[in-house]
């Protein structure tokens, strides 16, 4: 990435102007102890020393996703709230009484239920919430729908994984976050790669490039077509 100091800052006034432009005081963000949200992490605390906060949420989670989030929050001195949504989540799933083994869908409440936490924070403290989505996610929908895309703000949206680990670096986020597999942590031992069924080097070329394997280069199209729902407003009738 060329002149990252430059897009770095230009990052930091922009959400700075964001947040003042909704009469806003700071920034609330999940922080699940991967990259993206490490890296939203480090740009908010900047823009926002002493307004920006990191809620902790685990729901049935690896307790290593909650150490590395702590990890990352100790690194830059960042204000946590840790909010355990496994009762909730366990709640839900009993009033509803489905029992049929729909993955996804159950899997899908998490980021919903942490969604609702999130705007909850904001509310009460005045704060925007930032969500931590990146470009490759976004391209192929990999992401919940009023879940983790429901945020007021997306300010790392426009890059791809590649130039996540270029900012987290830069933002001398912790190496054990920076080099760990990417996980949505939806269910043990999920992948993001494994899920999307290429790896984030060929859906970044693809971003680029427009160019790949062409199973992958399909699959790719495919996904992004699908999803477009994912990126609008519902559609709207209008006379």
């Amino acid at each position: 990435m060329e002149n990252i100091e430059k897009i770095t800052l230009d990052l930091i006034d922009w959400l700075k102007e964001q947040v003042n432009n909704a009469q806003a005081k700071g920034i609330v963000f999940g922080l699940s102890g991967g990259i993206d949200s490490a890296v939203v992490a480090g740009l908010a605390k900047k823009a926002f020393p002493n307004n920006s906060l990191g809620i902790i949420m685990p729901c049935h989670s690896n307790p290593q996703d909650e150490q590395h989030a702590l990890i990352v929050a100790e690194s830059m001195g960042l204000e946590t709230v840790k909010v355990d949504l496994a009762n909730v989540y366990d709640s839900f799933m009993k009033m509803v009484n489905d029992t049929r083994d729909i993955k996804l869908a159950k899997a899908n409440v998490k980021p919903r239920l942490r969604m609702t936490t999130l705007y909850y924070y904001a509310q009460m403290k005045n704060y925007l919430v930032s969500g931590c989505s990146n470009k490759s996610e976004f391209t192929v929908g990999y992401f919940t729908k009023y879940g983790d895309s429901g945020a007021d703000i997306l300010p790392i949206a426009s890059f791809v994984k590649s130039e996540i680990r270029e900012l987290a670096l830069y933002l001398n986020i912790p190496d054990i976050v920076i080099n760990k597999q990417p996980t949505a942590g939806l269910w043990e031992n999920q992948t993001d790669e494994n899920e999307m069924g290429f790896s984030y080097e060929e859906l970044d070329k693809y971003i680029r490039t427009g160019t790949g394997r062409e199973e992958i280069v399909n699959k790719i199209e495919s996904m992004n077509k699908r999803s477009e729902h994912k990126r609008h407003f519902p559609p709207m009738f209008t006379i």
